[in-house]
């Protein structure tokens, strides 16, 4: 399990309590900024790969410089696959969270549901788009694929009802706090 998984079920959370509190919309809102972040880490990692290798690299580090252009290599892939993931997966999240909440739905377990299963099935299809268009054909994904989708789905079930709760609990208290 890779460590980036936390980092994107918090993005989850984020939008789900954001849904919850503002609605469907100011999520979806916030979503599609996050591929500000996105666009500029790609804008430097693109000029990173054109900029020259300093001398010293050339010379004395040659191996470092080739484990370099070897992460390198596999950059666009990755930086293809990881906004389509990204997009789809949490505007999914988005859309089965606002979707399963009912007239009124207000209620702590009612919330925690929702926030897990959506998170689950959103996570599980971030896995399929993000594993599939950044390393099929590279290597067997089989067992990336499946690791990545129970590490998802277990922390989905686990963490993500609790987070979301809290979350919700926090931003109604920071809003309080602002009036």
């Amino acid at each position: 399990m890779e460590a980036g998984i936390f980092a994107f079920l918090m993005l989850v959370v984020i939008s789900s309590t954001i849904a919850q509190l503002y609605g469907e919309a100011m999520a979806k809102r916030l979503v599609w900024w996050g591929f500000v972040p996105l666009g500029i880490s790609a804008a430097l990692i693109g000029l990173v790969n054109i900029l020259p290798a300093s001398p010293e690299m050339l010379e004395f580090r040659s191996g470092d410089l080739a484990a370099f252009e070897t992460v390198l290599s596999q950059t666009p892939r990755i930086m293809l696959a990881g906004p389509a993931a990204y997009i789809v997966s949490l505007l999914l999240n988005v859309w089965i969270f606002s979707r399963l909440r009912g007239e009124g739905d207000a209620n702590t377990f009612s919330l925690m549901v929702r926030g897990a299963i959506a998170s689950a099935l959103s996570q599980a299809i971030d896995s399929v788009i993000f594993v599939t268009l950044a390393f099929y054909g590279e290597f067997d994904i089989t067992d990336l694929l499946i690791g990545q989708v129970i590490a998802k789905v277990t922390l989905s079930i686990v963490l993500v009802p609790f987070l979301i709760t809290g979350g919700v609990k926090l931003a109604r208290w920071l809003d309080r706090t602002e009036s």
